[in-house]
């Protein structure tokens, strides 16, 4: 232990580690200044959402019958309302989103509108067995999570007809949409009742359909190229191009079980928990989200500083060449300071361009340092070209989402070896004595110059 307290590399490389370890301070606060813009952003579009239209969920139409059905018990007669649901036979949706943003300073949240067409029919042979109660009211329902987006509504036809919308469902689990009441005696149960409805709808990010036909088939398209099918169903088939995309889903009762949890949710709003699940539907991301990027960017901080601290230590040790713990620290700070950099112009420029003037900013300033610290414009910019190709290294590992974690283990392993094979052949022990032979020299030129 003596040994190790009396070599001047040891000693040397504890002010290192020290160091780096002080520089988690500086990181730690750049990650945390990176969460709360992130937060910022977040409060920013659920403050645009509560102004104009949040997410949306297309539930229907489906047909609401109430009727009153008299109850005989311990010899009396009672009359109690009830309520029946008819889903559609066969339940058509397409729709063309057209995004666009809407910004509150430099944070911005992505909106759609889309042209909405809802088609299909619906099997009337149940409305027969309904007949023998006082059917009191009929409602063809349509519900929408948030009826501030229904922006226009047009081209509503039912069995051929044109019909007149009410807002409101009428229905507590269901708040938000619109209906319109049908006569029943114009309703044939032996014939299907087709309808044909028509609207443009706005929300924000995300659109969501629940299959509610024994066969169903949904279309999304736009032309957003950066689309995530969300949902418990994945489309069939899918085109995404920088054009934009198009996609198709399709099921049926036997798979969504739709008609039993959507008896169970109307009845019980506590059982709508599998019926909430039920969904097929888009999610228009931001792939640009440079506050995700930051955070991913920093988490490679310990990387570069080691590797940078690393090959000063080892120019140091392999040349002889004692350097103060202040130009490390210098150093560090400004490989700290690239990290705020990205994050404040990448609010402004975008991530890639922030990244490039980060990294050039940063490298043209320790390239500088370095060349008066070590007295060589050469090495100076030999430091510089290294730097900036890790720099490069890490952008790529950024890209790279789904091999991220294997081309940074390879990159670690491979400069570990690196070093490894360089230093193999090295005395630690004759380097420190050189090194304070060295420092004494410095010492006794500078006495002598006084």
């Amino acid at each position: 232990m003596k040994t190790i307290f009396n070599n001047q590399i040891a000693i040397k490389f504890g002010f290192v580690l020290f160091l780096f370890v002080l520089l988690q301070i500086p990181l730690s606060m750049v990650s945390d200044l990176i969460s709360e813009r992130s937060h910022r952003q977040q409060e920013v579009q659920d403050d645009i959402a509560r102004s104009s239209s949040d997410k949306q969920r297309i539930i229907g139409p489906f047909l609401s019958v109430d009727y009153i059905e008299m109850v005989t018990n311990e010899d009396k007669t009672y009359a109690m309302k009830r309520q029946a649901f008819i889903l559609p036979d066969t339940f058509d949706l397409t729709a063309h989103l057209e995004s666009f943003e809407k910004y509150r300073g430099i944070y911005q949240a992505r909106l759609y509108k889309a042209k909405t067409a809802l088609k299909g029919s619906f099997d009337l042979s149940a409305l027969s067995e309904l007949r023998q109660f006082d059917i009191q009211d009929v409602n063809m329902v349509v519900g929408i999570s948030d009826s501030r987006g229904l922006i226009k509504l047009d081209n509503m036809t039912l069995g051929g007809k044109a019909i007149d919308v009410i807002p409101g469902t009428g229905i507590n689990q269901l708040a938000q949409g619109f209906r319109t009441r049908l006569d029943t005696n114009q309703l044939n149960a032996s014939t299907m009742l087709p309808f044909d409805l028509n609207f443009l709808l706005q929300g924000m990010g995300q659109l969501q359909v629940t299959p509610i036909g024994k066969n169903t088939t949904v279309e999304l398209s736009s032309e957003w190229p950066h689309p995530s099918f969300i949902g418990d169903y994945l489309p069939i088939s899918s085109d995404i191009s920088d054009a934009g995309f198009n996609a198709q889903w399709a099921s049926n009762n036997f798979s969504t079980n739709m008609t039993q949890l959507f008896g169970n949710c109307m009845s019980d709003s506590s059982s709508c928990y599998e019926f909430e699940r039920r969904q097929m539907g888009v999610d228009l991301i931001d792939p640009v989200d440079h506050y995700l990027k930051s955070h991913r960017a920093i988490n490679y901080s310990l990387l570069v500083i080691t590797l940078v601290f690393a090959s000063f230590f080892l120019l140091e040790m392999l040349q002889a060449r004692m350097m103060h713990p202040i130009q490390y620290g210098f150093v560090g700070l400004a490989l700290a300071l690239f990290y705020l950099l990205l994050i404040s112009l990448s609010e402004h420029v975008g991530f890639n361009w922030a990244y490039v003037i980060s990294a050039l900013a940063s490298t043209v300033l320790l390239s500088v340092y370095v060349g008066g610290m070590l007295k060589s414009k050469k090495n100076g910019l030999i430091f510089g070209g290294s730097l900036l190709g890790l720099y490069g290294l890490l952008f790529g590992l950024l890209l790279a989402e789904s091999y991220a974690l294997l081309m940074g283990t390879l990159l670690c392993f491979a400069i570990l070896s690196l070093v490894m094979v360089l230093t193999r052949d090295v005395d630690w022990y004759e380097r420190s004595c050189k090194s304070l032979e060295s420092n004494d020299e410095v010492i006794r030129h500078e006495q002598q110059q006084a």
